[in-house]
């Protein structure tokens, strides 16, 4: 069985460790504040002291942090990144939700320590990852993603292989925009609809039966009209994740006006102090 080094513990890496735990692996934990690896080690996982010593004799390192410069501090620090610690043949897996042109550069990073990369990118959230059933959009060779396969298998139900690496990191940005240019248009009606005198938990369950309401949104709708907001997914992370997708836009020469005018709608929920709630805050904006 292979040694596996797990970097990021925060609400999904947490639970993707986990579940990683009695597959049979060593498994190796770090994360940025000490206290989420106790649990873990408890359960049997060595905890290490920084990423590069998490990373040391690993054959599989997985990362999964917030953005781009907790990405870049965790695989390339100086004295700490686990880039310095990989062996030779390892498979480097980076799910953190980054940028394409991150993953180019920790790609060549990687190469040049012997080692392999694939932007492994996750959709779903915390009851996906207690339950393996995230969805993997995978960037990166054949081979690699045939590598993660086997290894992810535990976290995930469905694994698909993009094209080269990068690839992976520009659709899961692709999906989050579809998914909050959703978000932001049932916000905005279910504040028009309730001004409008229409009860909006009777709207809600109305629209479920109709096609253009979609599974996941008409949970997400429930959330909203009943003002529940404890973070699951947070407007901070999707406001970052809009950011991002419209980087890629501009360096792709497309037009993104939707995906503009959904990153001003977050924009506003977060400069209203929504940040750290949960995506259905957004209703909070229409009251």
């Amino acid at each position: 069985m292979d040694t596996v080094a797990f970097l990021g513990l925060g609400a999904m890496g947490s639970r993707m460790a986990q579940r990683l735990l009695g597959q049979g692996h060593t498994l190796k934990v770090w994360n940025r504040s000490p206290g989420p690896t106790e649990a873990l080690a408890e359960r049997g996982a060595v905890r290490a002291a920084t990423p590069r010593e998490a990373a040391a004799g690993a054959d599989v390192v997985i990362s999964i942090v917030s953005d781009d410069r907790a990405a870049r501090s965790v695989w390339l620090d100086a004295e700490t990144g686990a880039c310095a610690g990989l062996s030779r043949g390892a498979l480097a897996v980076e799910s953190s939700s980054v940028t394409p042109a991150w993953i180019l550069e920790l790609g060549a990073a990687v190469r040049a320590a012997g080692a392999d990369l694939v932007d492994a990118q996750v959709t779903g959230s915390r009851p996906q990852a207690e339950a393996g059933q995230l969805i993997y959009m995978i960037g990166g060779e054949e081979a690699g993603f045939e590598r993660a396969r086997e290894i992810l298998k535990p976290l995930g139900s469905a694994f698909y292989h993009i094209g080269p690496l990068s690839k992976g990191s520009i659709f899961k940005l692709a999906v989050n925009a579809l998914f909050a240019a959703q978000l932001a248009s049932v916000a905005e009606l279910l504040g028009t609809l309730a001004r409008s005198g229409i009860d909006e938990r009777m709207a809600v369950e109305t629209l479920t039966h109709f096609p253009t309401l979609s599974p996941a949104m008409a949970g997400n709708a429930r959330l909203m009209v009943e003002r529940r907001t404890s973070p699951l997914f947070t407007i901070d992370l999707m406001t970052k994740d809009l950011g991002y997708a419209l980087e890629v836009a501009r360096a792709a020469g497309a037009q993104a006006p939707i995906v503009e005018a959904s990153h001003n709608v977050f924009e506003a929920a977060r400069d209203k102090g929504f940040g750290g709630k949960n995506i259905s805050a957004l209703r909070l904006l229409y009251e």
